[in-house]
Formats: structure tokens, C-alpha cells, sequence
């Protein structure tokens, strides 16, 4: 999802600045996108580190002078992750690390640079699994489920200054990593569940995101997006 977006916000005219733990990965985006006469850079990203973070807010000045949005994509911890008297304290707390102190680092890196150039949008990835409830696993719905706090703190405190903040949850989204975990018969049960034709795509999270980070947007702030399809319908 993160590959399809920075793709489309630079085909939209942005410039981009890919971080990614596997630098490699990140680098291939950005030279795709180059090659194809957009800009954009790779830089490493552990998004639990705040110097990291810190570090990639950085890069995206001394490369292109201000930082007008920050899309904080970022998930995973769930090995483990099964019921409350089942889960590992360890188990937790890495998902925590991941879902949500990871979102919490790149605002607090992002956001001063922002309200130093007059404003911005902060755009989060959650999760479908924040709202759905699950059997099968606790830390990742909760860690998730803080992620929308967080927008809403952010969208209420520096809205007046011109920050906006929004979070898509995205549904069953054939990524890559998908592709290659995903049985057959999860996919088939999937699609019978939303009341679509298809499972979705990376790119349909890049245009919910490239909108809320386009001037098109300006006037959502303080929400958070399903899209799923309608798997999940919420007012």
C-alpha cells in the first residue's frame, strides 16, 4: 500500500520521500518513480525509533525545502497476537511499539515542521480490525483502535493552525504480502463477505490518501475512512 501511494502522489506531482526498514524495497520505488520523471528518495525507517522518524522529516526538507503532508504507514506485530488471557505481555507491547507509538513518533517529528510553514495533513493507515472485533486476536484491533485517537487529538488541538489529520482503514487488500499468505479459500470467503466484486487493490488506499493529502481534501479533518468495500459500514 505504501509502494502504491507514493507512486500516485508523484504522479499527482508530489515529491517523495520513501522510508522503509528494507531500504532496498523503498529504493526500488523511488527509482521506479524517477524513471518514470517523477521525484522521490528512499531513506531507512524504523518507525519505533524517533531519530529515525526524525531523520526522514529531515531528509524531506533538504530535499525539497518544506513538508506539506506525512502519510504514517505503518503495521505488523501480530505474531502471537491471539485472545486476552492468551496473549504474551511481550506480544503487546510490540504491537504497541508498532501500531501505535510508531504513529505517535511521526507526529511528534512531523508536526513542528508543519506548523512552522503554516500547516499540513497528517494522514494515518490503521485497520478495519480496530472496528471489527476479532476472536482470534486482541493486541493488533487495540493497538490500531489508539491510531484514531490520536488523528483526532491531533485534528482538534492544531486544526485552527492548519493541520488536518485522518486515518484510513483499510478492508482485505491484495498487497503483495497478501498474495503470497493468503489461501485460496481465505480470499474466496473474503469476497463473499463484502458486498463488491472484487478484493481490494493497493491503489484504491493510494487515492483515498492521495485526496486527504491534496487540496481537495482541505475540508476533512478529524475522521476516519473505511475503505473496505463495505465489508464494514460506519457513520
Amino acid at each position: 500500500m505504501g509502494a502504491a501511494t507514493a507512486r500516485r502522489l508523484a504522479e499527482e506531482g508530489a515529491c517523495v520521500v520513501i522510508g522503509d526498514l528494507l531500504l532496498d524495497l523503498a529504493q526500488a520505488v523511488a527509482e521506479d518513480i524517477a524513471a518514470k520523471g517523477g521525484r522521490a528518495v528512499a531513506v531507512p525507517l524504523d518507525g519505533t525509533s524517533a531519530e529515525s522518524q526524525a531523520e526522514i522529516v529531515r531528509k524531506a526538507v533538504e530535499a525539497y525545502g518544506r513538508l506539506d503532508f506525512y502519510h504514517s504507514n505503518l503495521a505488523g506485530g501480530t505474531d502471537g497476537d491471539i485472545d486476552a488471557l492468551n496473549c504474551p505481555v511481550e506480544v503487546l507491547d510490540k504491537s504497541f511499539a508498532i501500531n501505535t507509538k510508531s504513529h505517535f513518533l511521526a507526529t511528534q517529528a512531523a508536526l513542528p515542521v508543519m506548523l512552522e510553514s503554516g500547516g499540513g495533513a497528517m494522514i494515518y493507515t490503521s485497520s478495519g480490525a480496530a472496528a471489527n472485533g476479532a476472536a482470534w486476536q486482541v493486541a493488533y484491533p487495540m493497538t490500531k483502535n489508539a491510531i484514531h485517537a490520536l488523528a483526532r487529538h491531533v485534528a482538534q488541538k492544531w486544526g485552527k493552525q492548519g493541520v488536518r489529520a485522518n486515518v484510513i482503514c483499510p478492508g482485505l487488500v491484495l498487497t503483495e504480502a497478501a498474495g503470497v499468505h493468503l489461501t485460496e479459500e481465505f480470499r474466496k470467503q473474503g469476497l463473499e463477505a463484502v458486498p463488491h466484486t472484487r478484493l481490494g487493490k493497493p491503489e484504491d488506499i493510494a487515492a483515498a490518501v492521495t485526496f486527504l493529502a491534496s487540496e481537495d481534501g482541505e475540508w476533512v479533518n478529524g475522521q476516519v475512512w473505511y475503505v473496505n468495500g463495505g465489508t464494514l459500514k460506519r457513520d
